[in-house]
């Protein structure tokens, strides 16, 4: 067997945004947001169900699946492969947005549903924690009163997630293995809920038809493509930060050798310099 790569967008939003993928995104979603609560949804509508993708530019390296929850909130669930600037600031526009347009001219206010925005993210997203689920609302400062729960920002931060097949505890850790590793499984992992199993099957090749499968592996190609021109583009930002460095030590009358042994730079490198 093999299965799609969850965490390339197009296939994230055919297994949990798909016609007949109710039930797996009702599992998805009472496991990561109602984990540790006695509130669990009964009920989800799909909002634009996945259709086979268009190529055409390939701009977005992110998708969403948005549902309507049992209780009339609405919830985006987005997945984001790539850090850019900004990226924060437009999740919170998002969930922002999606709360104010419900509301037709001449309504009133409390006709408003609550949002939550759910975001799983493919890199390292608040250094300061090792928590891999992090929720944000409207709080007092310094007492923590909440102001309104109308808005909620979720993380889930994939690589801060290292269990393994043997190590999975409760149904959250199936999913959140699921979403990170069935691009690399070649079966699917014994004890799995019935949702799971359905979501493996969703993500299976084989199951595909051409054209997807066309879409998914060009999607997977160019998101590559994108990681490596990003991590290029870092990677010679700090050499040319090691090169102004070095500069600054020898206008400051620093030796040749004590700048090599900071910097990390050869004498080959800081001849060049010179």
């Amino acid at each position: 067997m093999r299965f799609l790569d969850v965490r390339t967008d197009f296939a994230f939003k055919k297994v949990f945004g798909s016609e007949g993928s109710k039930d797996v995104l009702l599992s998805f979603l009472n496991a990561v947001l109602y984990h540790d609560s006695p509130r669990k949804l009964t009920d989800v509508t799909i909002v634009d169900p996945y259709s086979i993708p268009l190529l055409k530019g390939m701009k977005d390296t992110y998708v969403d699946v948005k549902a309507r929850l049992d209780d009339g909130s609405g919830v985006i669930i987005e997945m984001q492969v790539l850090n850019h600037p900004g990226f924060e600031k437009r999740i919170l526009y998002n969930a922002a947005k999606h709360y104010s347009v419900q509301l037709q001219k001449g309504e009133d206010y409390h006709l408003l549903n609550p949002v939550v925005a759910l975001t799983i993210v493919d890199f390292p997203l608040f250094e300061d924690t090792d928590a891999l689920f992090t929720r944000f609302r409207l709080l007092e400062k310094e007492t923590l009163i909440e102001y309104s729960g109308d808005i909620e920002l979720v993380f889930i931060e994939l690589p801060k997630f290292d269990k393994r097949e043997q190590e999975l505890t409760d149904i959250r850790d199936k999913w959140v293995f699921f979403v990170k590793n069935a691009g690399s499984l070649e079966y699917i992992p014994t004890n799995m809920e019935a949702e799971l199993r359905k979501a493996f099957e969703i993500a299976n090749e084989a199951n595909l038809t051409p054209a997807e499968l066309e879409a998914q592996h060009k999607r997977r190609e160019f998101i590559i493509i994108q990681k490596t021109a990003l991590a290029g583009a870092e990677q010679r930002g700090i050499q040319q930060g090691i090169q102004q460095v070095a500069r600054n030590l020898l206008s400051a009358g620093v030796p040749p050798e004590t700048i090599m042994q900071t910097t990390g730079l050869s004498r080959a490198e800081l001849d060049s310099l010179i």
